[in-house]
């Protein structure tokens, strides 16, 4: 009747993968006990376990980052309802496309046999082909099962909404994807090539996603690695840097970080001096200014807000006036700069975030904190709880803003110096209102 294949057919044919499968599909669950990382739908208390208990399963959008099993599930839900499994991708896909599939579809029912249709990136849909799925779903035609790595209530239509179950896939945590690289390792019958520090940087460079991460150890699995890998060794291995470009104009740089260390040691001596070197030598005005402005947030920041404002200013007066007259005001940025109080703690503290949003990923805020401008949202809990400061004391209601999944962490640290010396002040009292209110 046409080239659709049957979960049956799908089980077949994964029994028969070759050895040159991506591993990730050898690894696809075969019933939902085996997947991993989403408890709360395919545990015993899980929307899609009552269902299937039910035998009543209805249309669904699983919601979730790339790589947490939706795909699997779709198929699996397919499996266990007896139903004829049809998967397009709405990249690829059009109206004919469409119409094909509910022509078939609607042939099919009238054999006793309904359709699962599974919609990948359903957001991709626009408006008016989204539409063309109403009647087929209210009909009962297809059970729709929807994928998106997009909020359904800002990318999919009300109406189809209101005849879907939004069910919400987590990012794979840790523990999740250990089980995947263990399930990995008992398929290939070979330990992956790293250390217990390696493996663990393994994971987090996975961000939440199983797919990547059994990508990432078939390439380990397919290399021939004498000894482990360390962590550093792995970083390299698979996230090569790009090449750093030659400088070829030692003198160029060399004044440039003569000027920024003089900035910095607060001598405005030496600072005009090899200012003064390098707009003689005829270096670009507004390259010496870029510097300026990114030493003013570098090694200035919050000790003294108005260095930002003043090396912008001289920015925009060097564009209104230009060269000569315009010279003056990059001298007058240069030495406010350098007779100003100096601090890196924002330069610090953004290495350090910096540093930490990569190392924990795509964790999600504490959802009294999100907003919840859709019913839906508003239905798993966004915006619960959440303290508005403005009516507590002292404008200050103390929340925690932190992931469940991370404690709260200390980047910025202000320095005792100029108007950080107030900044510090104030964190202090406010972080006693903390403690007052835990207490």
């Amino acid at each position: 009747m046409d080239d659709f294949f049957t979960i049956n057919d799908a089980a077949q044919e994964r029994d028969q993968l070759t050895a040159n499968a991506p591993l990730a599909e050898q690894l696809r669950p075969r019933n939902l006990d085996a997947v991993v990382g989403q408890d709360h739908l395919v545990g015993e208390d899980g929307a899609l376990k009552r269902m299937i208990v039910a035998g009543k399963l209805s249309s669904i959008i699983f919601w979730g980052p790339p790589g947490t099993g939706k795909t699997s599930l779709a198929r699996l839900l397919a499996n266990e309802t007896d139903l004829h499994f049809k998967a397009i991708s709405a990249v690829f896909s059009g109206v004919a496309d469409l119409k094909k599939v509910f022509a078939e579809a609607e042939q099919r029912q009238r054999t006793g046999k309904q359709t699962l249709l599974f919609v990948d990136e359903i957001h991709r849909f626009n408006r008016s082909q989204q539409d063309s799925f109403l009647p087929y779903v209210e009909k009962g035609t297809v059970i729709l099962v929807g994928a998106t790595t997009e909020n359904p209530s800002f990318e999919l239509n009300a109406a189809l909404l209101s005849r879907t179950q939004v069910l919400i896939l987590n990012r794979l945590d840790s523990a999740a994807l250990g089980q995947l690289l263990t399930k990995a390792e008992a398929l290939t019958e070979s330990a992956l090539p790293v250390t217990d520090g390696a493996r663990e940087a393994l994971i987090a460079s996975a961000d939440g996603d199983g797919r990547f991460l059994l990508n990432q150890a078939e390439t380990l699995f397919s290399l021939n690695i004498d000894e482990p890998l360390d962590s550093a060794a792995l970083a390299k291995l698979l996230h090569r840097r790009m090449a750093v470009y030659d400088k070829d104009r030692e003198g160029h740089y060399n004044l440039i970080s003569a000027l920024h260390k003089s900035l910095r040691g607060s001598d405005p001596q030496a600072a005009l001096y090899y200012l003064a070197r390098m707009l003689v030598a005829g270096e670009q005005p507004l390259y010496v200014l870029r510097r300026i402005v990114r030493f003013a947030s570098e090694d200035i920041g919050l000790a003294d807000p108005q260095a930002l404002v003043q090396a912008l200013a001289a920015k925009d007066a060097y564009d209104f006036l230009g060269s000569p007259e315009g010279e003056l005001a990059i001298v007058q940025a240069c030495l406010y700069c350098a007779t100003a109080p100096k601090s890196n703690a924002a330069y610090k503290a953004q290495k350090s975030a910096w540093k930490s949003a990569k190392q924990t990923g795509s964790l999600v805020p504490p959802q009294n904190i999100l907003n919840a401008p859709t019913k839906l949202m508003k239905d798993i809990g966004y915006g619960d709880s959440y303290s508005y400061d403005h009516e507590s004391d002292e404008g200050f209601s103390g929340d925690n803003y932190w992931p469940e999944e991370m404690e709260p962490a200390l980047f910025y640290e202000p320095v005792d110096r100029g108007f950080e010396h107030k900044i510090r002040e104030r964190l202090d009292y406010w972080e006693k209102l903390r403690r007052d209110k835990s207490d």
